[in-house]
């Protein structure tokens, strides 16, 4: 396992405190800064040797969040560790104006023969069917007749 060392400089230091000692900040912010505080080894540092696992007890956290705070303090630097991480997931719609109105438009029509009403399946393999989407879930159908309040069948 590799062992990574925090050396801070002056200006790191008197940040750090600040987010401790002043303003709002995220929970995470503030841990963060407390682990790099105590885990520094510069020549500003204010502690001798504190082990992790003495931290870990102090914080209440896992020695495996101290590594990864430190690696990722060596690997992407200062202000990368202190900043949450952006969402990585990125969606698209599937579902806008038009495909919503053919969907309204469709559970408002009569039903497949041999069925009294639509259900939700039945209309997502019907806009799967009728070219109006490659793929929808049942769920998404559910979702877009609850906010238009509809319900198949009525």
């Amino acid at each position: 396992m590799v062992h990574y060392t925090i050396k801070l400089s002056k200006n790191e230091v008197e940040e750090l405190n600040n987010i401790i000692n002043k303003g709002r900040h995220t929970s995470q912010a503030f841990r963060t800064a407390y682990i790099l505080l105590n885990c520094d080894k510069g020549e500003f540092s204010e502690n001798t040797e504190i082990k992790n696992s003495e931290i870990c007890k102090i914080l209440k956290i896992g020695e495996r969040t101290i590594d990864r705070v430190k690696k990722k303090f060596i690997e992407e630097g200062f202000e990368s560790v202190l900043e949450r991480r952006p969402s990585t997931q990125k969606f698209t719609k599937k579902v806008d104006g038009d495909i919503e109105a053919k969907l309204v438009t469709l559970c408002c029509s009569k039903p497949p023969e041999g069925f009294a009403k639509w259900s939700l399946r039945l209309l997502a393999d019907k806009m799967v069917e009728l070219n109006y989407v490659d793929y929808i879930s049942h769920v998404t159908v559910g979702e877009v007749l609850k906010k238009t309040n509809l319900s198949p069948g009525k």
